[in-house]
């Protein structure tokens, strides 16, 4: 279970969250999602400890990242998995090379057995064959799937996806939304989504939460945001340009 208990951050007196509380349910996906600026990215940095809390906690499987040291913090980041919004693939390198990045860094592995965990890792996000090829020879749906195989590899407690459908169109939106759901049945891992896709958020999570001015403001199921009459809800979700979000 991940856990912000009452979490406070400011950059420079701009205070981007706000008290935030929220947990994360085990072997779940949370979809968290809100406007630009809303303090969605800070949230996923304190969860792998980038950053530290002004005040309030952050807890994994009980543990206070912020009473841990340097090693413990490095140590305990191999739970984790990243996707980020742009793939963040190494230009430099080919495919093979960027999804067994984290095998070279964290395990003591035969070539063979890397080689077979990397096969492996493409066949599961439906890119067997691509192996040789650079980023650069990539679409944009490919290389976002190439970052979950990555995520993927060293079989992570938690993958964190951030904005994980932003610029592709709405059929490679699908397939992505898709992926995320396969590989969470396939490695029941907690998964954490930060998004403005609210049709994706539907799909994929068994729990969607507003982050709103640093703060949690609603949290329940797909249904509950359908129907929710909080006027900030509302407005997000349904995309008008009328209520109290000011534009």
């Amino acid at each position: 279970m991940i856990i912000l208990e009452n979490v406070n951050k400011s950059f420079k007196n701009v205070k981007v969250l706000n008290n935030l509380n929220i947990s994360f349910e085990d072997k779940k996906i949370t979809v968290v999602i809100g406007r630009s600026g809303e303090g969605k990215s800070v949230m996923l940095k304190h969860i792998v400890g980038l950053l530290r809390p002004d005040s309030g906690r952050v807890l994994f499987n009980d543990i206070d990242l912020n009473a841990i040291n340097k090693k413990e913090l490095n140590e305990l980041r191999k739970k984790f998995g990243m996707v980020f919004q742009d793939g963040a693939l190494f230009d430099s390198i080919n495919i093979f090379e960027n999804v067994a990045f984290p095998l070279r860094q964290h395990l003591k592995l035969s070539e063979g057995d890397i080689i077979k965990k990397v096969m492996s890792g493409l066949n599961d996000v439906g890119l067997s064959g691509i192996e040789s090829k650079m980023p650069a020879e990539l679409s944009g749906g490919m290389r976002k799937r190439v970052a979950v195989a990555r995520a993927m590899i060293l079989e992570p407690e938690t993958v964190l996806f951030d904005e994980p459908t932003t610029g592709l169109d709405p059929i490679m939106s699908d397939v992505i939304n898709n992926l995320i759901i396969s590989t969470q049945k396939h490695f029941k891992y907690t998964g954490i989504i930060i998004s403005h896709d609210i049709e994706g958020a539907y799909k994929t999570a068994d729990t969607i939460a507003m982050l709103y001015e640093g703060a949690i403001i609603e949290k329940g199921d797909a249904e509950k945001f359908k129907t929710s009459d909080n006027p900030v809800v509302r407005q997000f979700v349904t995309g008008s340009m009328n209520g109290p979000i000011v534009i």
